[in-house]
């Protein structure tokens, strides 16, 4: 089973919200996932990123792989929160 820290897209048309959550690579966007590691939301200006440190720490011990948007969403987080 291939683990993947990916988005799943919340929220009505034209106002998108993202969830930041692990889900086996083969089950749907917004289908099955394992556990919530945390939030996007690209309206805010500035753009607010949530993660739970703890939990996105043991994921990626476990061989959970982000994403390309997740890995690109997770540089633009600040090393002190």
């Amino acid at each position: 089973m291939a683990v993947r820290i990916r988005l799943t897209r919340l929220g009505r048309k034209k106002k998108p919200f993202y969830r930041i959550v692990v889900a086996d690579s083969q089950c749907k966007r917004d289908g099955k996932f394992l556990d919530v590691v945390g939030t996007y939301d690209p309206l805010q200006d500035p753009v607010v990123i949530k993660i739970n440190n703890a939990k996105l720490e043991d994921w990626l011990g476990r061989g959970a792989v982000p994403s390309t948007t997740v890995k690109s969403l997770l540089k633009k987080i600040p090393a002190a929160e």
